[in-house]
């Protein structure tokens, strides 16, 4: 029941209805990998009563029927799930277009003085790095991708906005992360993308899953992008959703 860092998860009931399986509280793929690779195994054990399971960057949340679900049995699911053996490299890899700067990205002006470099510097190094999807939260197909360059790695803003637009890409801290529709946050916004990231209609709904591989691409425009991977996790619905609470 070890992961990369050879830290054992530990279990805890989270209300009448949910257990919470933690593991090493540091934001790290193998440990990602680890909370996505026990969910998977849970999802598969189909334990009668299960009605959620939620990864998030160092947990997975069970939600179940206290009416329906034997814990033993649930109990017991866990403990095999956390042998489950992680693929970091797992996931899709997707590339995303991104227009940079001027009304697309208010925040990079600011953000370069903050780096101290010029705000071609702060695209180039955001551009230049492949994230990993470690959880959706937030926002319907909010993807929390990690990590940024400590250099380019501002903190969230003090107040936040009333009105970001929908496909901004945004960084808080050594986070980044595009916002699916228009909403309220308070990251440094840099750029926007016109791909559509959430859409209830498509299957799945979220561009994103956990696992996945990201690159931001600098152009004006570009064709929406494809998944070079296939999803390895057998949740084909993409029903494996974020950690609730999570805020941005």
């Amino acid at each position: 029941m070890t992961i990369g860092r050879s830290s054992t998860p530990g279990l805890r009931l989270a209300g009448d209805s949910a257990f919470l399986i933690e593991l090493e509280a540091v934001i790290d793929p193998a440990v990602s990998a680890k909370a996505i690779a026990i969910a998977s195994a849970l999802l598969g054990a189909n334990v009668a009563g299960v009605r959620d399971v939620v990864t998030a960057y160092r947990s997975v949340a069970v939600f179940f029927d206290p009416l329906v679900t034997d814990a033993d049995v649930l109990r017991s699911a866990m403990t095999e799930a956390c042998r489950a053996t992680p693929q970091v490299t797992s996931g899709a890899s997707i590339d995303v277009p991104v227009s940079y700067g001027g009304e697309d990205g208010p925040d990079l002006e600011s953000l370069s003085v903050w780096a101290q470099m010029a705000p071609d510097a702060v695209i180039e190094r955001h551009a230049s790095a492949t994230y990993r999807v470690f959880m959706l939260g937030f926002l319907p197909g909010f993807a929390y991708m990690g990590s940024v360059d400590t250099a380019i790695a501002a903190p969230r803003h003090a107040t936040p906005r009333t009105r970001v637009p929908a496909g901004s890409v945004g960084i808080a801290g050594r986070q980044t992360g595009i916002y699916p529709c228009e909403s309220p946050g308070g990251w440094q916004v840099i750029g926007r993308t016109r791909t559509p990231v959430f859409d209830p209609s498509r299957q799945p709904a979220s561009l994103f899953a956990p696992g996945d591989s990201v690159r931001f691409v600098r152009e004006i425009a570009g064709p929406a992008p494809r998944r070079a991977v296939g999803r390895v996790l057998s949740d084909p619905a993409g029903t494996i959703a974020p950690m609730r609470g999570q805020s941005s």
